[in-house]
């Protein structure tokens, strides 16, 4: 396990019971650099969205027991928020919740000279990621070929 892993790991392992308490869902942990800055994100949610007091008390607590901790060893920045409208599928549990949803793909390397595509989630496995087309048809796609899935959001 990387040290990165490690740091999104036992954040994880924080946050879980936390959010259950609260009926709040752990979308995902991750730890980044982005232009020179590292950055410690939570992302959760609940039915019916996630509401900035949320965020904020999610936040407090995660930054207190952080202090207490204090395993990290680089100078970070703490969020947390929503996943978003767009979010990126990188989970089974991910897939799980989605499954039925529109989705996007993007893949690393052009299929028929396309390589972005989007549908109805109809099915995942360790392997393969399958989507309905409007056409009625479904396209499975390796997940070594995909390089993003995320749900799919229409503007008004």
């Amino acid at each position: 396990m990387t040290r990165r892993e490690g740091y999104e790991s036992r954040t994880e392992k924080f946050l879980l019971p936390l959010l259950a308490e609260h009926g709040f869902e752990l979308w995902d942990v991750e730890y980044v650099k982005e232009a020179g800055t590292w950055y410690l994100r939570a992302y959760i949610d609940k039915e019916g969205g996630i509401t900035v007091d949320d965020c904020e008390t999610v936040s407090r607590s995660l930054s207190d027991w952080l202090d207490r901790e204090d395993f990290i060893e680089d100078s970070y920045v703490l969020e947390v928020s929503s996943p978003g409208l767009g979010r990126a599928l990188k989970k089974d549990r991910d897939f799980e919740w989605s499954l039925g949803e529109e989705i996007e793909i993007r893949l690393y390397r052009p299929r028929d000279g396309q390589k972005e595509f989007a549908g109805t989630l109809n099915g995942y496995d360790k392997d393969t990621v399958t989507i309905g087309t409007e056409d009625g048809g479904e396209e499975v796609f390796a997940r070594g070929e995909i390089a993003l899935v995320r749900l799919a959001f229409e503007m008004p």
